[in-house]
């Protein structure tokens, strides 16, 4: 399966980048063909200018400024988005992605007004984060993370994608064991994709 894997976290040294490393070498034991896109790597800007603002709804010229990104999510099967969960919600840049990139015509058609899913091609989307603070506090919030994977792209995607959520809370608390087994289960369920 074609997998576009979208990651989110700007140190090369982090625990982030190590879930990012056990999440793919899973993902290529089971035989997956991965995209990886890292988006700090690649210098994506987040932010939606106001030219694209006033061609949002133009569609195809609306995909211009990001056709690469377009051309890459169109050509995936599934989709792994592995970001940390800063101030309960998704790193500005991966926010950013979604502003740009999830445009009328790629994630959804705009019919007389009405919005359809057009990702239909998504057969999986894995969702996989991690959180400073302890579970309770995010659930209290509401989890905007977990419902943006677990909700949005399942709508997008028309309701066929099965999806998936994987999170460590409490990461500042976390001790060596639990990180190790959160990577070990990151890599189990990534092979198990």
């Amino acid at each position: 399966m074609r997998i576009h894997y979208l990651y989110a976290h700007p140190l090369e040294d982090s625990f982030h980048a190590a879930i990012s490393r056990a999440a793919r070498d899973g993902l290529r034991d089971a035989g997956h063909q991965v995209d990886f896109c890292d988006l700090y790597a690649e210098g994506f800007n987040p932010v939606l200018s106001a030219e694209e603002r006033r061609g949002y709804h133009e569609v195809p010229s609306n995909q211009e400024p990001v056709a690469d990104y377009v051309r890459r999510l169109m050509e995936a099967e599934a989709l792994v988005l592995s970001f940390p969960t800063w101030c309960f919600g998704l790193p500005a840049i991966l926010k950013g992605w979604m502003d740009r990139v999830m445009l009328p015509g790629v994630s959804f058609r705009l019919e007389d007004g009405v919005a359809s899913p057009n990702l239909l091609h998504i057969r999986k989307v894995a969702g996989i984060s991690t959180y400073g603070r302890p579970r309770w506090t995010a659930m209290m919030m509401g989890d905007p993370p977990r419902k943006i994977v677990t909700r949005y792209f399942r709508v997008v995607s028309g309701g066929r994608a099965a999806v998936q959520y994987h999170a460590l809370y409490d990461m500042n608390r976390a001790t060596e064991h639990q990180r190790a087994s959160f990577l070990a289960r990151v890599r189990r369920e990534m092979a198990g994709f």
